[in-house]
């Protein structure tokens, strides 16, 4: 009984110690929000929350994002940060019990007997032991705060690189349409101009065009020509930056034609007080100011003295046969107060130190937020003017064909010459470039537009717990 009572009491006073905490509250950061987007312009709640990609109803590219999702090294390691991080936080759960221990020790030896009359003799000691330091100003669980907000920073985190990849491919599978479509332009066009230059040698061979008709020939036939092995790398290097993506070796890669393709629904983007509750980086961002505010108590608990019992229960004996007896017994219980007196301001200077970094981390949120409305913004006018600018794009491409048309046929009645057609042909040849490019730059738009509002992977349990939601 006599050797628990002063456990007994240390533990209370151990338990009573808990109540205190230096440093400042996690409060969330305050950031002025507007009610609406500038070129939001369809009202209701964001539908972002979904496998956004599905609507675009293109198979290949569903396959495509889900080996990223499995196989790509970014989402491995940003997985592996997630349990780094839990590890992190068990280890400072630690700090807060008792640290058990043992000490097994022996010695033989025959120190100097001069005057004594004693002669070699031996010691053993099994002695188990307890070592608790406790958080009286609360550093280990401010610690312990910390450690969660940078779990929740690394899954954010892991969210931000899941979004990535699935834009990135998205992007990527489009760029890869968008080069499929000028690759058959430029053979087209180089197959027509093939047969025009072919035409125009026979007709200078009978003296009936000058040779500066045929020149022009060649030189649009070369133009075209060009255009081939130009596209040709595109549609390469665009397969193979998909491959890499979704973990595999460089390979061709079966896909949609761009033409087929068909703009998603008009986006709800909902208001820009939700952005701040969606999009990972934004969340990522507010539990790191967290985690740095949490320090700020950790380095203020620095600055104070730190309390430890220790205590040892075991036996000794100078004799292995009466190591188990009554009289080998052996206890002891202690406690130590360890403080700082005068360190030239050390300390102090650590705590402004934090205080600075958690100031900053402040600032890095809030730039962030502000990035996330730009973002967002232009993203939504990129959606309008790119729609708008696809639906002139194919009335010029309409025009310039018919125009190539009437003027090949003036050119074969002899009622214009051979540069009327080269300047048609060339319009046309443009137009139908241009209009693929910014039909690929248009579904883009939409891509950016999701990934600017934090849209993207969620889980099977987010994805349930969604649609019980009413």
């Amino acid at each position: 009984m006599k050797i628990l009572k002063p456990i007994l009491i240390s533990t209370i006073l151990a338990l009573a110690a808990t109540s205190c905490m230096v440093g400042p509250k996690l409060e969330k950061p305050v950031v002025p929000a507007e009610e609406q987007f500038r070129f939001d312009s369809v009202a209701g709640d964001s539908m972002i929350n979904l496998a956004w990609w599905e609507l675009f109803s293109e198979p290949e590219l569903d396959t495509m994002i889900y080996l990223a999702l499995e196989h790509n090294q970014d989402i491995l390691i940003a997985m592996s940060r997630i349990e780094q991080a839990y590890a992190v936080l068990g280890v400072s759960k630690a700090d807060l019990y008792p640290q058990f221990g043992y000490d097994i020790s022996g010695s033989y030896g025959n120190p100097s007997t001069a005057g004594t009359g004693t002669g070699a003799g031996g010691m053993v000691n099994i002695t188990p032991n307890v070592y608790w330091e406790l958080d009286f100003w609360g550093k280990v669980r401010r610690s312990n705060q910390a450690a969660r907000a940078e779990i929740a920073a690394s899954e954010e985190a892991l969210r931000m690189v899941q979004i990535g990849i699935i834009t990135a491919v998205a992007d990527g599978y489009f760029q890869l349409l968008d080069f499929d479509q000028r690759l058959a332009i430029a053979h087209h066009t180089w197959e027509t101009r093939m047969e025009s230059l072919w035409i125009i040698e026979q007709r200078f061979d009978k003296g009936m065009v000058p040779e500066i008709d045929l020149n022009q020939a060649q030189q649009q036939e070369a133009i075209a020509a060009t255009a081939i092995p130009a596209y040709e790398r595109g549609v390469a290097q665009t397969e193979n930056y998909l491959s890499i993506l979704m973990g595999q070796n460089p390979r061709m890669l079966e896909r949609g034609l761009l033409d087929e393709q068909v703009a998603p629904p008009d986006i709800p983007v909902g208001i820009p007080s939700e952005l701040l509750e969606r999009r990972p980086d934004l969340i990522k961002a507010e539990q790191e100011f967290y985690a740095e505010t949490a320090r700020i108590g950790m380095t203020q608990a620095m600055r104070f003295p730190s309390f430890s019992i220790t205590g040892a229960f075991g036996l000794a004996s100078s004799d292995l046969s009466s190591l188990l007896s009554s009289d080998a017994l052996m206890y002891s219980v202690g406690g130590s107060i360890l403080g700082p007196i005068f360190n030239w301001g050390r300390n102090k200077r650590r705590v402004d130190i934090q205080k600075e970094t958690a100031r900053q981390a402040l600032y890095s949120y809030e730039q962030a937020v502000l990035n996330a409305f730009r973002e967002v913004d232009d993203a939504l006018i990129d959606v309008n003017t790119y729609g708008r600018e696809v639906e002139s794009r194919e009335r010029q491409k309409l025009a310039a064909t018919n125009a190539a048309v009437l003027s090949r046929a003036r050119y074969d009645g002899g009622q214009t010459g051979y540069l009327e057609v080269l300047d048609t042909e060339r319009s046309l040849f443009n137009a139908e470039l241009e209009t693929a490019a910014v039909k690929g730059a248009m579904f883009s738009s939409y891509l950016y537009l999701y990934k600017a509002l934090g849209g993207g992977w969620i889980t099977p349990e987010e994805e349930a717990s969604a649609e019980e939601t009413p």
